[in-house]
């Protein structure tokens, strides 16, 4: 007994340094992916920047699904439109849960944001709410809201040209605040406003960090203190911050809805469903901020890219112009009424979302709640599962010469954004930017009328040209 005790810690050490040195290893049942190294696995090849091209570079030499080790987690990469239809869509009961996010949902959000909340009866109970207001149909009774702030983007685009950018953004948030909240953000100068997109970056840089990456993949480094770990009392600021933003827009709407002077919004119901279900005003807050969040975002950032490819392709612009001037006329704006005539159009919205996709690659990623094998390759139980937008948007197979604007990839294609997402048929579904499975963007019905209104709109009024300099 008392040699065996002897010899227990040369036991001990040599069974820790076997599992130090399994780590980062890559099993062969797992999908193929780049070499890796003990303990830190591929966390050494991972980009700081420009991820989307190296993830891109990864999927043409190792397949349209790989995997990668970082540490102690494994993240499976979906490079083509038929492996999201396999597992994200078809198999959405295994592939709707999140990984843990411990910087961005525990600290940054206080484990509040639907976002990267897991698929937890909780999310399932936001996600309902969140559907009442952004379904097909409720989605038809906000055209009154899109059609008043697009007019006034219109007006601000033709006093103040060189202001666009603000324009734009203007515009999206307006529309999300009176739909969610039931007032409008009637100046690019609102305090409000600029602090929720402030925040998206703060958020995004925070969570790009290779710090945030590696208290995920190596848990015990949260037990360091912050003096050690800066990022996690950033992150607790942060959060502070945001979360009193969310809880004051939330508490003014709450607080309108029981004066009876709130517009009819999101908010009034979620009053209601306060009451029967018993959630706290810090989650109320937090499923109205994410609408906010959503709303705010996409659409500003695809009717950037649409200028942008206006610029680049002016040939285009003046076959839309030519489009709209023979459906509608020069005498009146187009409507909602007019979308079955103006295809192209249409084209446009959908070659933006697939030529700048705002997602680059998927939202969050996903995580498989069990062990599951497709191709003949394990995705293990907790494994991350990403959706790689940016290189399905980017396979020629799909899209010949991807990088070129081109909207009559779609002049055929007569589908909504909505109904183009669950086809059956991978092969038929326009673009990725909306994710899939249980957790596509539940504002995709909105998202394809603000887009709509907004391009037609700009490409009936304005000429986009280059600005010039004074000389």
């Amino acid at each position: 007994m008392a040699v065996l005790l002897t010899y227990l810690p040369v036991v001990v050490a040599v069974a820790v340094i076997i599992r130090l040195l399994m780590t980062g290893r890559r099993p062969k049942s797992f999908p193929p992916g780049p070499p890796t190294l003990p303990i830190i696995g591929n966390l050494h090849q991972m980009p700081t920047r420009d991820a989307h091209l190296q993830f891109e570079k990864w999927a043409r030499e190792y397949g349209p699904v790989y995997s990668l080790i970082l540490g102690t987690k494994t993240l499976v990469v979906l490079s083509s439109d038929q492996a999201v239809k396999d597992l994200l869509d078809k198999k959405s009961n295994m592939y709707s849960h999140r990984p843990e996010m411990y910087v961005g949902q525990s600290l940054c959000s206080g484990d509040l944001r639907i976002l990267m909340m897991g698929y937890t009866p909780r999310w399932r109970t936001s996600r309902k709410l969140v559907h009442t207001l952004l379904n097909i149909s409720a989605a038809k009774s906000y055209v009154p809201y899109q059609i008043l702030e697009n007019k006034q983007m219109l007006y601000e685009m033709l006093t103040k040209p060189d202001e666009f950018l603000h324009n734009i953004r203007r515009y999206s948030n307006a529309l999300t605040t009176t739909m969610v909240f039931g007032w409008r953000t009637p100046t690019y100068e609102d305090e409000k406003m600029k602090q929720l997109f402030d925040g998206f970056s703060e958020f995004a840089d925070l969570n790009q960090t290779g710090i945030a990456g590696l208290v995920d993949f190596f848990p015990w480094m949260r037990n360091l203190p912050d003096w050690m770990m800066p990022v996690q009392k950033k992150a607790r600021q942060m959060h502070k911050k945001e979360k009193a933003l969310y809880l004051s827009h939330w508490l003014k709407a709450k607080a309108d809805t029981a004066a009876g002077t709130v517009t009819r919004c999101f908010s009034e119901e979620l009053v209601e469903a306060q009451k029967s279900e018993g959630f706290s005003d810090d989650q109320a807050a937090y499923i109205s901020g994410t609408l906010l969040e959503a709303g705010s975002d996409t659409t500003s950032s695809t009717l950037y890219a649409f200028v942008q490819a206006m610029l680049l392709y002016p040939e285009v612009q003046r076959k839309a112009q030519e489009e709209v001037d023979r459906a509608v006329g020069k005498d009146r704006l187009p409507t909602m009424e007019d979308e079955p005539n103006l295809q192209y159009v249409r084209s446009i919205v959908k070659e933006s979302l697939r030529w700048m996709p705002t997602t680059i690659m998927g939202a969050v990623p996903h995580a498989v709640t069990q062990d599951d094998y497709y191709n003949g390759y394990l995705i293990p139980k907790g494994a991350g599962v990403v959706n790689n937008v940016w290189s399905i948007h980017m396979d020629p197979k799909r899209r010949p010469d991807p990088r070129r604007f081109e909207p009559d990839r779609y002049k055929d294609d007569f589908q909504s954004l909505g109904d183009a997402a669950a086809n059956p048929d991978a092969s038929k579904r326009d673009q990725f930017t909306f994710g899939a499975g249980r957790r596509i963007c539940p504002g995709i019905h909105v998202a394809e009328r603000s887009l709509f209104l907004g391009v037609s709109r700009m490409i009936w009024g304005f000429d986009v040209k280059p600005a010039k300099d004074a000389n």
